[in-house]
């Protein structure tokens, strides 16, 4: 992933990290809360003066002004229907605004199509979901299809429900990219709808460790399916890949808890009184070992290679070979509490690269994103293909999911 500038400096709303920190340093007895909800703002009474944090070893790059501090603008008129999407930076775009050529279908297999354009979008407790996948310009241009997948998914019902956003990038100039892009999604939802009681569970109690831990190894297993159908396929595992990120959403309306987990490059970034910030994880501090070759079964746990976690997913044997180091991955993952009016911003890199590149960009989706209401289908829709002139063009397919929060 290429990064122009970096994680700029704010508050870090990493509420139970924060909880955890304040726990180890503390070297007399605290009174509990007397509720979660006292929980909930006692953390986040502690986001206004947080603590010093450990040296990361590796240094960051210059953070661009524009990143740190971006001011709204107010937001411009609605394309009319039908007209190309808008534009930001300068000079002439790289390829057509508009779909051209239509991948190459085999009639024996029209179950393999993947279409030009996926949206989604729901409402549940205190947040607005919108999510959207586009073909990029490049694979239009070529006549490819769509090298990633979305995947939105409600597992249970009421206050008690799970709300599941992931997306999958395929393994980049490979034939099955696609097909391996939508099976990434498809195992990860399982796996988290076979465990959705307990995750929310876990989420609404604050179990950060059980969290990482067990989403930890739901990804690795989830990714590790793909290797073993390359095998079975006899397909170079290396191209029957799948970088994954996913985003957790409760429905409780009094729990504001967002869980972003996932590996490979992408994302994630929060809109804060108009300021753009980007959150994603680094790699220091991720939750422990890589996923190794995406799936290759972790240690043992303390207690034996048992269920997740209670989470049900038993440890099967490997139908494959431990992946070389150099195809290690990091797991990366963050849980931190939403506030009102805030945008949580999920995607793959075709959008954050030029999010993070472009001010103009910056600029407009920080005009149109923060209005009293989230735009709709059609209008978020418009945003995601917002088409950066100029001669990198950012061509690459766009998957983006967006959470506002009321």
């Amino acid at each position: 992933m290429s990064q122009q500038g970096g994680r700029p400096t704010g508050p870090d709303d990493d509420w139970w990290a924060q909880l955890y920190d304040d726990a180890a340093q503390d070297t007399g007895p605290a009174p509990a809360p007397d509720s979660l909800d006292d929980r909930f703002a006692s953390a986040a009474d502690a986001l206004t003066d947080p603590p010093a944090a450990t040296p990361d070893p590796t240094p960051a790059p210059e953070i661009p002004a524009q990143l740190r501090r971006t001011a709204p603008e107010a937001p411009g008129p609605a394309h009319p229907t039908g007209s190309p999407p808008a534009q930001a930076g300068s000079g002439p775009p790289t390829h057509d605004a508009e779909p051209t050529a239509l991948p190459l279908a085999d009639p024996d297999d029209l179950g393999d199509l993947v279409a030009d354009t996926v949206l989604d979008g729901a409402r549940y407790g205190a947040c607005t979901v919108r999510a959207a996948s586009v073909r990029g310009d490049a694979a239009r241009h070529r006549g490819e299809p769509r090298r990633e997948a979305l995947l939105t998914a409600r597992f249970g019902t009421g206050d008690h429900a799970l709300v599941l956003v992931a997306m999958a990038s395929g393994a980049r100039a490979t034939p099955g990219a696609h097909r391996a892009a939508a099976e990434a999604c498809q195992w990860i939802g399982r796996a988290v709808g076979r465990s959705h009681a307990r995750l929310a569970e876990d989420i609404r109690a604050a179990r950060r460790g059980d969290l990482k831990s067990g989403l930890h190894r739901l990804t690795d297993r989830s990714l590790g399916k793909l290797r073993a159908t390359a095998a079975e396929q006899g397909v170079d595992p290396e191209e029957y890949a799948a970088g994954l990120r996913c985003l957790l959403l409760p429905a409780d309306p009094g729990c504001r808890t967002r869980v972003f987990f996932g590996v490979g490059t992408g994302g994630l970034f929060r809109l804060r009184d108009g300021d753009w910030q980007d959150i994603e994880p680094r790699v220091t501090d991720t939750a422990g070992e890589p996923v190794v070759g995406f799936g290759s079964t972790p240690a043992e746990t303390p207690d034996g290679d048992r269920s997740t976690l209670d989470l049900g997913v038993p440890a099967p044997p490997s139908p494959f070979a431990p992946a070389p180091e150099a195809s290690r991955a990091p797991f990366r993952f963050r849980a931190s509490v939403a506030r009102p009016g805030d945008t949580l911003l999920m995607c793959t890199g075709g959008l954050a690269d030029p999010l993070r590149g472009e001010a103009d960009l910056r600029r407009r989706l920080a005009a149109r994103w923060s209005g009293a209401a989230p735009p709709g289908l059609a209008g978020f829709l418009t945003d995601t293909q917002v088409r950066i002139k100029g001669d990198v063009g950012y061509p690459d397919d766009r998957t983006a999911a967006a959470v506002w929060e009321a």
